[in-house]
């Protein structure tokens, strides 16, 4: 379980205090939770807090009981936290075999990284040996990230829009890859995304604005919502055209 209490992060921009997020509080312990809400809210912020990459101006972070406040992003990682980029690095020189033994922190044999590879919708043939460098697509990459995230086991995945930079058809098969992590997966996922579909998957919907938790609530409570919200935009700007 993860607990956050009165997170808060503020930047000095040109003398001023701009405030990015203020007295966050937020308890996850389901399976799947997205956060969601407009651009600049906060939310991607919130989670390089989480994983250790920032550190809060103010606030504690507990998991599974244990403050975590003063660990960096490597101490985190050993407790049980990882974090998948918006844009996956690339590992000139290494293979995806090699990541993906590198993240289980163990020897896998090629039948076992197979099987990983499998997981998230990759023939593993084409794949297991070939080097992770530019000639992978963003959707290939994505997908490799979350195998090394499956390989690993964590307590909790943060993943930052994986939607971001990748194709329909690529798209189309992340959801289905999240669907069976949903269903499969013993720690928790927390998505940052805006992306209907993946918000459809979710056991709960947290909804950042402005700096603080806006609303949240399980999806069948908080869609509607958001639904409602940009049905009521489009016909704003219908008016205003």
């Amino acid at each position: 379980m993860l607990e956050l209490k009165n997170i808060s992060y503020i930047v000095n921009e040109d003398g001023k205090e701009k405030v990015i997020l203020k007295d966050i509080n937020l308890t996850v312990n389901e399976h799947f939770v997205a956060i969601t809400g407009p651009n600049g809210g906060g939310k991607s912020t919130l989670a390089k807090i989480i994983a250790g990459i920032i550190k809060p101006t103010t606030g504690q972070i507990l998991l599974d009981g244990e403050d975590i406040s003063e660990l960096n992003i490597t101490e985190r990682a050993k407790k049980g936290i990882s974090y998948a980029f918006q844009q996956p690095v690339h590992f000139k020189g290494l293979t995806v075999k090699d990541l993906v033994s590198i993240a289980s922190g163990k020897t896998l044999n090629v039948s076992q990284i197979c099987e990983i590879l499998s997981e998230v919708g990759l023939c593993a043939r084409d794949y297991v040996n070939r080097e992770v460098n530019a000639s992978l697509s963003g959707g290939e990459l994505k997908r490799i990230e979350i195998a090394m995230i499956i390989a690993r086991g964590t307590k909790l995945s943060l993943f930052d829009e994986p939607e971001a930079g990748i194709d329909l058809w690529s798209f189309n098969s992340l959801i289905k890859v999240f669907e069976k992590m949903r269903e499969e997966i013993n720690g928790t996922i927390l998505i940052i995304s805006h992306q209907e579909r993946i918000l459809n998957i979710a056991d709960k919907i947290v909804v950042i604005a402005n700096g603080h938790v806006d609303a949240i609530g399980s999806r069948d409570v908080i869609m509607p919502r958001l639904t409602g919200e940009s049905a009521t935009c489009k016909v704003l700007e219908e008016k205003q055209k």
